[in-house]
């Protein structure tokens, strides 16, 4: 991701913002009626302008969890691995995007700064699929679309029960259980200087990461998880 593509996305292909508004009701309606999630520190999300969630991912639910109850519509990336059956034209429709993680996806990618463009909000899974949920392992993506688009990265902790009593799905939490949304306060990743090159792409890495493990920190002893 060293060269910027185009951020010109064609308007019929660009995600629709009416959409995401649209599945931001569904997952408030689905998140509310199967868990029981508490919302801490929304109020820090900036209310306009392009902003970018970095989310931990532990659980199948993380993605419509902070879709649900996020003070903003979002459009997550999303694995293309995903998009299988019905769940392809819906997720298209409620304006999410579709991503190949195996190749530097021109598509996704110019979407995506779109989205940032048009000043709204992106989801990212920095660690690039679901696992601890440590923030551990970020993946360079992350880092390109912030230092590219100048857009504040807003942390994003999402834990859940980790009891395995009452799951009916594994890489759910217990049904009716309580799950934490904890955003953190928006930051920049560059350093100041507008350099995008392969260096400063790294060093805004690390930035994050301990930006981002920071926040998981503080969110785990505010929850008690």
């Amino acid at each position: 991701m060293t060269q910027a593509p185009s951020a010109q996305a064609p308007a019929s292909k660009a995600p629709s913002v009416r959409g995401a508004e649209v599945g931001r009701r569904i997952g408030v309606g689905l998140m509310y009626g199967l868990w029981k999630p508490r919302v801490l520190g929304a109020w820090r999300v900036p209310a306009t302008g392009p902003v970018i969630f970095a989310v931990n991912h532990s659980h199948n639910i993380d993605g419509p969890m902070v879709m649900g109850v996020a003070p903003r519509p979002t459009h997550f990336l999303i694995k293309k691995e995903a998009f299988i059956g019905p769940l392809d034209p819906f997720l298209l429709g409620i304006g999410q995007l579709k991503v190949d993680r195996a190749i530097a996806d021109r598509t996704a990618i110019t979407r995506a700064l779109g989205v940032l463009e048009n000043g709204g909000v992106l989801g990212i899974f920095p660690e690039g699929t679901r696992g601890e949920g440590d923030f551990a392992s970020l993946r360079a993506g992350l880092s390109y679309f912030a230092v590219r688009s100048g857009a504040p990265i807003v942390p994003v902790a999402v834990l859940g029960s980790t009891e395995r009593r009452g799951r009916l799905i594994k890489g759910l939490p217990p049904l009716r259980s309580r799950v934490d949304v904890v955003f953190g306060d928006p930051f920049q990743a560059g350093d100041g200087s507008g350099r995008r090159t392969r260096k400063a792409l790294d060093e805004a890495t690390v930035r994050i990461q301990k930006q981002l493990t920071a926040h998981l920190e503080n969110a785990r002893r505010l929850t008690g998880r």
